[in-house]
């Protein structure tokens, strides 16, 4: 490890990669200083999801650099226990102060901001920083590799924090993308019976030897078939179809992330009165017992392990149709 100093104008220089008008770079930047409360973090995996894809669209405007899916070690913070620990991290940094964050939902505080994509660096660096309080040690059992998945997993298990699915309730999964992967996942974890729908043999495979039910997604799929539905395609033309899967009054999950506008009939959720429940990030303290206990093995996903050097040639793989997860290291 490079030694590094916290103390202001002392600070060495790492290599970042930025996300500018679409073109992925890599530049030498400064390694940054160290607030008080924060935790400064040396990059040990990171993973490309389709959100980074997404802001590389123009998804938020974004412009500086991406990255939220890390394992990282703690150089430095101000308590001695954390430092030398593997951790993940939660990627909203919250007030702690307003009205939100005293009803614990930091991740809607209006002020907030969230690592890697809204006014705060990402982990796609070889160092960053991040409150103390939003880290979680990662236990000793946990390889790296399926340690980087508590993100996208937290995520996941977030629709049963918001939604109470009766035991034994068949859900619908549509998308076969790295999250579809991981809610599928997630729900036969905790014993649901899934059908999941999807347009790659080899992808679905991967649930498929979980017990999940998987079908390849064709020109007819069922309708008003499932009280429950989850929406994780990525692509804002599978909404009618949700919809149309959903039987009434039943609930329709959505997952999916995409920059531009997203059009849809309203006309069946009214007459069928669906209810729509928008899910996005999920609590770190509910993915990382399920990788503890080896009930997902999420690092059989890995596609690809590339350099943060070779950033824009990684970008291009995960962007590639049925590309599963592409790693960042340092």
């Amino acid at each position: 490890m490079r030694p590094v100093s916290t103390q202001p104008g002392t600070l060495g220089k790492m290599l970042a990669v930025r996300i500018d008008a679409g073109a992925v770079t890599t530049v030498e930047v400064p390694i940054p200083a160290r607030p008080r409360g924060f935790a400064l973090l040396r990059l040990l995996c990171a993973g490309i999801c389709n959100t980074d894809l997404e802001l590389q669209r123009g998804y938020y405007g974004f412009s500086g650099v991406p990255g939220h899916e890390f394992v990282a070690e703690v150089v430095d913070a101000d308590a001695a226990s954390l430092i030398g620990r593997r951790v993940v991290g939660e990627i909203n940094l919250a007030c702690r102060d307003c009205d939100w964050c005293r009803r614990e939902l930091g991740r809607h505080c209006p002020h907030r901001s969230v690592l890697g994509i809204v006014n705060h660096p990402g982990a796609f660096e070889e160092y960053f920083t991040l409150p103390e309080c939003n880290l979680l040690a990662v236990p000793e059992e946990i390889p790296t590799e399926r340690a980087v998945f508590t993100e996208p997993l937290a995520a996941a298990c977030e629709i049963l924090e918001q939604v109470s699915i009766p035991p034994g309730s068949p859900v619908a999964v549509l998308g076969d993308g790295k999250l579809g992967l991981l809610i599928a996942l997630a729900l036969n974890a905790h014993g649901y019976p899934v059908h999941q729908f999807g347009h790659h043999a080899e992808k679905l495979r991967f649930t498929a030897r979980a017990g999940v039910q998987t079908e390849i997604a064709g020109g007819c799929l069922p309708s008003a078939a499932y009280d429950w539905v989850v929406e994780a395609t990525g692509n804002p033309d599978a909404l009618r179809h949700a919809v149309s899967m959903t039987r009434p009054r039943g609930t329709l999950i959505l997952k999916s992330t995409v920059h531009g506008l997203a059009g849809i009939d309203t006309a069946p959720i009214i007459v069928n009165e669906l209810t729509l429940v928008g899910s996005r990030c999920g609590r770190f303290e509910v993915s990382l017992p399920l990788l503890d206990q080896h009930l997902i093995r999420a690092e059989e996903m890995v596609a690809a392990r590339y350099r943060l050097a070779d950033a824009p040639q990684a970008f291009a793989h995960a962007a590639q149709p049925g590309a599963l997860k592409v790693l960042l290291y340092p």
